[in-house]
């Protein structure tokens, strides 16, 4: 166990008692509505968790092969009962088989990727449930690059591309139209969804409400989501699967920087050992302004600062934050909420060190579960 002021920065940290919360309300709408939760490790992937995961969730679903042998490797072993759904954009010859041999559903894209590999898939493995992801074309997605259902959408198949064909093979449907949002936003693509589909909802044994359900933000609305699922539940005889990835990683734990520099370039600057770029991509692409502990937007504190990550890409920036009092150099630096959709997404652009993973124990204790060196990044490259 590592004391955390002795832990080299940067690094992430998660707080398991603060990811136990979240999952208990998980459960509760799990427990109350019928629905099964999976895990979306496209947003929370740290399996060093799994343990303390797969006692409330029902398993993982994965976007490929390495995150389908992560979930079948990692996350099964605590649950052996766990199901693991497979879903790509479109499958790569050389990897269905093995696909098929680790998952439980495996949900296609489009109609064509279903009749090339949906009797092979069964042929391998007589127990998996085949999907088909649908585009209900109805979002409010907040930004385009986050939008599934936008204008030329590759993500899932449109009614008018919907090939009646494929219902012979289907044990269910998904659609995900959502991103961070809550439960007035999924009455309107569901009443889209319903709308369109409906009709080969017949024989179906499940509907994937997908991601991006905001269920465990403060005001989300918890008994609306639950009557709403019950509901579907009873009028159409399905079970329902939603698979949440930032609803289990919201709030649970922080990245950590320290204060390299600190100069004046017609404004404070100060550059630390991280990086938006590499360890926050996020705030970039979203984008969003990542909350740092004891700081003010920019003139509502004393001493107005540019925090600028440490790679020599110009626009590596986290924003403008105010203090209470001046930066120094080896002052530490946390952002709030940096555990769903970053370390996942991380690169080692310029050589730059990957943030450490840590988490804090329910006990109060630290532990160290991963520290990345040199030969991270070399073993990327040829």
């Amino acid at each position: 166990m590592e004391n955390q002021r002795a832990l080299k920065t940067p690094y992430y940290l998660c707080e398991e008692e603060l990811l136990e919360r979240n999952l208990k309300i998980l459960d509760d709408v799990q427990q109350r509505s019928g629905a099964k939760i999976i895990l979306a490790l496209k947003g929370f992937a740290m399996w060093s968790t799994f343990d303390l995961v797969s006692k409330y969730l029902k398993g993982c679903t994965a976007s490929g092969l390495y995150e389908a042998r992560l979930a079948r490797e990692e996350f099964c072993k605590f649950n052996p009962n766990a199901e693991v759904h497979t879903y790509s954009p479109a499958f790569k010859e050389d990897e269905i088989e093995e696909i098929a041999s680790i998952s439980d559903h495996i949900v296609f894209n489009s109609p064509a990727q279903l009749h090339r590999y949906a009797q092979r898939v069964k042929e391998i493995n007589p127990k998996i449930e085949i999907s088909l992801r649908v585009n209900p074309e109805v979002s409010s997605s907040p930004v385009d690059i986050y939008n599934p259902c936008g204008l030329y959408s590759r993500l899932g198949t449109t009614l008018e591309n919907f090939d009646a064909s494929v219902l012979e093979y289907l044990d269910g449907i998904n659609f995900h139209a959502l991103c961070e949002q809550g439960v007035d936003e999924l009455e309107e693509v569901l009443t889209a969804f319903e709308k369109s589909f409906a009709p080969y909802f017949k024989n179906l044994k499940y509907i994937n409400f997908g991601g991006g359900h905001h269920i465990t933000k403060k005001g989300y609305d918890v008994e609306k989501i639950i009557k709403l699922i019950i509901s579907f539940r009873k009028k159409y005889g399905v079970e329902i699967y939603l698979e949440p990835g930032e609803a289990i990683g919201w709030e649970i734990g922080f990245l950590v920087a320290t204060v390299l520099d600190v100069f004046e370039n017609g404004m404070n600057i100060a550059i630390l050992d991280t990086s938006a770029e590499a360890h926050m991509p996020d705030t970039l692409a979203m984008p969003y302004r990542a909350e740092v502990r004891g700081a003010g937007k920019a003139g509502e504190k004393k001493y107005t600062y540019r925090l600028g990550g440490n790679t020599c890409l110009a626009g590596d920036i986290m924003g403008d934050y105010s203090f209470d009092s001046p930066l120094k150099v080896e002052e530490r630096v946390i952002f709030e909420d940096q555990i769903h959709y970053t370390f996942v997404k991380n690169t080692t652009f310029n050589g730059i060190k990957l943030p450490s993973l840590a988490i804090k124990c329910s006990d109060g204790s630290v532990e160290l579960v991963k520290e990345f060196g040199y030969e991270d990044y070399r073993n990327r490259l040829s």
